[in-house]
């Protein structure tokens, strides 16, 4: 029999007044989600995509339009936060500047009337578990960025929540800590096994840490996958353009046997997986990730002209030209190699077949 899951959004949607006062605007439209218990999910999307309002539906602070919001089965959809057994960690850390650390993690359990006792053995566990233990007397002002975000990371967990919801929470900090906080983040959830909905408009972030990605546009879901899947095989140009960085093409499709596509690419015919409903001569995208390309001293293959040539340490960034004027991004991330292309240098250019992915035009 399979488990229930722990969070479902049912044909969820939410529609706000427009700023003229003449009708509404969909922030979200009929959104549908599952997920189960453990599960890590992102909802990533450009600002506007209405990643922050879905996350905001799920905790209880608006109330869909249409749609309902079940946890375990029960319908929450008019329940207030505070009844949901639901944690928040918000982007700007929203601790008490006047409690300390300790008080700052212990308030949430005070509020719920836990006895003096129980309450200090799980805030000191709480804080052991963040590597706060040190730190409990503190007041957030003498906290650097990353210790704020892990003691407003220790005041959730310490609630022991169903659901784990965090709203963009790595945006205020620097690239370096960032990362670590990103590690740091992506253990604790594994260890815990707790269901987390994370919110962000970083692709990085979105592909290191979930066990599945949902890239919203527009108030809508686009495609719903592993991280893996959403950047070897999107179903849509916005997705493809979005996740990471990508190469467009576009050509026709010569034939068509089962499944597979023949096409025409940089003078070579090759056949590709073809995922969505075409016919033979329809338009199609060839979508080719910068480094799925690569570039050869070789006059037997299509020729192009070094634009520019940017050295980035663990890789080389090409943007090179087409004689026709088509403009392509490559990136060598073969430590073997010594020398550069020159910019303004002719070169060959290849691309590895399996990486091509056809996409509808």
């Amino acid at each position: 029999m399979t488990a229930q899951p722990r969070l479902i959004l049912d044909n969820v949607s939410k529609h706000f007044p427009q700023r003229s006062g003449q009708g509404f605007f969909a922030a979200v439209e009929e959104v549908t989600l599952h997920i189960d218990t453990g599960e890590f999910v992102t909802l990533l999307g450009p600002s506007g995509c209405g990643k922050t309002t879905t996350l905001r539906m799920i905790a209880g602070f608006e109330t869909p339009t249409q749609g309902r919001i079940l946890l375990d089965g029960e319908d929450i959809t008019s329940q207030p936060p505070n009844k949901r057994d639901m944690a928040l960690v918000f982007q700007n850390y929203a601790l008490f500047p006047h409690m300390t650390v300790f008080d700052n993690v212990s308030y949430g359990l005070e509020t719920r009337g836990m006895k003096r006792k129980e309450r200090e053995k799980k805030v000191k566990d709480a804080l052991s578990l963040m590597g706060l233990a040190e730190l409990g007397n503190r007041r957030p002002n003498q906290l650097s960025g990353g210790q704020q975000q892990r003691v407003a990371l220790a005041r959730s967990l310490v609630m022991e929540p169903r659901v784990l919801l965090f709203d963009e929470p790595l945006s205020n900090l620097d690239a370096k800590l960032r990362v670590q906080m990103r590690s740091e983040i992506h253990s604790l959830q594994r260890r815990l096994n707790i269901t987390s909905i994370y919110v962000t408009h970083d692709q990085t972030e979105a592909m290191a840490l979930s066990d599945r990605v949902i890239v919203m546009n527009m108030g809508k879901i686009e495609q719903i996958g592993t991280p893996k899947d959403i950047y070897r095989t999107p179903k849509t140009r916005f997705v493809a353009d979005f996740i990471g960085r990508a190469n467009f093409i576009d050509t026709r499709i010569d034939s068509i046997t089962e499944q597979s596509a023949c096409v025409t690419l940089f003078g070579r015919s090759i056949t590709l997986p073809l995922r969505y409903a075409a016919k033979a001569d329809d338009a199609t995208t060839a979508m080719l990730r910068p480094e799925a390309l690569a570039l050869r001293e070789d006059a037997s293959l299509p020729q192009v002209r070094i634009e520019q040539a940017m050295y980035l340490g663990t890789e080389v960034e090409y943007v090179v030209v087409t004689e026709d004027g088509q403009h392509f991004t490559v990136v060598d991330n073969d430590p073997r190699k010594s020398d550069l292309f020159r910019e303004g240098q002719t070169v060959g250019i290849d691309f590895i077949q399996e990486a091509v992915h056809l996409l509808p035009a």
